[in-house]
């Protein structure tokens, strides 16, 4: 006889069901409210994060100046003329070599069309002249047909580039006030909160801020192993400006994707315009490899130890984030996930309940504490 099922424990599922539907139904809702809300003022939001990860990498010197008695504006001040310092000489390192090579470079890239003119001039392509002249006058024509294309992206391109510098300027002064008041924060905040809160959020706020410090102490270790292993391989080859490309690999380190593909397309050119073809097919190869083990290989087991999440979470977090919000989600993705996570272990911290049976405890297994059995021994 085939066993029924029980009226009361299938309406009991049901309801359980239904309850926890419900709820994720809510948190649900209640997650796309708050990603609304940092959509529509995405303009001061954006700044923030990126003063807040630049604090990450300065804060470390502006302590110790702090704990050698330096007075806190005095600290964060010196501390931002030095990061400014240092990015310009960054700069530098790049444009200097390559203005002083600026004439080699540019009869390189003179020869170098000349080079695939005549490769494809040749078997097995054998385009003439007459056929590249064509190419290029109907290439003229399309660009004479869209040139209020060409303006309307230009513009763009032109808002993007001052919104860029207006978040940088933004992102420098918030640095500064993060530097010079950043400690006073957490102490601020508790007096702010009532009850429990007061002691949870910035218990919370402390640990993300260590997290980011090391989302960013990492990000710089893959751009420093990418900038050493990509300069070996210009150096074996011989290309000119190796240190320049070194320094650029490891500054577009911190920006996904764009940053790499740039920092290769560089590189490749250079090599293109005073190597030639084939080394620079070399050096294309060299860096499609690199850039394969730092996103497969290096970049997640640096960050998962770093921040406590497995090599898969930091890739499954990247895919997701490049799908959701393209570039911006690419670099904010793996620090929100590690973010999620301080705040989901904290949570489980405090919902945990404490571990019953302690050692010698009321509630302790005879079997499995050793004090019972040294007691009978012993009488």
């Amino acid at each position: 006889m085939s066993a029924s099922l029980s009226p009361a424990r299938t309406r009991a599922a049901l309801r359980a069901s239904a309850r926890i539907s419900m709820e994720m139904l809510l948190v649900l809702v209640g997650t796309a409210v708050v990603l609304w809300l940092l959509g529509r003022m995405w303009s001061v939001v954006w700044p923030l994060v990126v003063g807040l990860l630049l604090t990450t990498l300065t804060w470390p010197f502006a302590r110790f100046l702090r704990r050698h008695g330096w007075p806190p504006a005095l600290a964060a001040s010196v501390v931002t003329v030095l990061f400014l310092a240092v990015t310009a000489g960054a700069v530098a390192l790049i444009a200097v070599p390559v203005a002083s090579q600026s004439g080699e470079l540019a009869d390189g890239v003179v020869e170098g069309i000349q080079r695939v003119r005549e490769w494809a001039a040749g078997p097995p392509l054998n385009i003439g002249d007459d056929q590249i002249t064509t190419a290029l006058d109907s290439a003229t024509a399309r660009l004479q047909d869209s040139v209020g294309s060409i303006f309307t992206t230009l513009a763009t391109g032109v808002g993007t580039v001052v919104n860029g510098v207006v978040t940088a300027v933004l992102a420098l002064f918030l640095m500064f006030f993060f530097l010079k008041d950043g400690p006073r924060f957490l102490p601020w905040l508790a007096r702010q909160l009532p009850g429990r809160l007061a002691a949870d959020v910035p218990t919370v706020a402390e640990r993300g801020w260590d997290t980011l410090g090391a989302f960013v102490r990492s990000q710089a270790a893959v751009g420093l192993l990418d900038a050493v292993l990509i300069g070996i391989g210009l150096w074996v080859l011989d290309v000119p400006l190796v240190f320049p490309l070194a320094v650029l690999t490891f500054l577009c380190a911190f920006v996904p994707i764009i940053g790499a593909l740039f920092a290769g397309f560089v590189a490749v050119l250079i090599a293109l315009v005073s190597n030639g073809v084939t080394d620079a097919l070399i050096v294309l190869a060299v860096i499609v490899v690199v850039q394969q083990l730092e996103g497969n290989v290096f970049q997640p087991m640096i960050q998962s130890r770093g921040l406590g999440l497995h090599a898969g979470v930091v890739l499954l977090a990247v895919t997701l984030g490049g799908s959701l919000a393209g570039i911006v989600g690419s670099l904010l993705a793996v620090p929100a996930a590690a973010l999620i996570a301080v705040v989901w272990n904290y949570v489980r911290e405090q919902l945990t309940d404490p571990p019953s049976g302690p050692e010698g405890g009321p509630d302790a297994d005879p079997e499995t504490d050793p004090e019972p059995a040294r007691a009978a021994l012993a009488s």
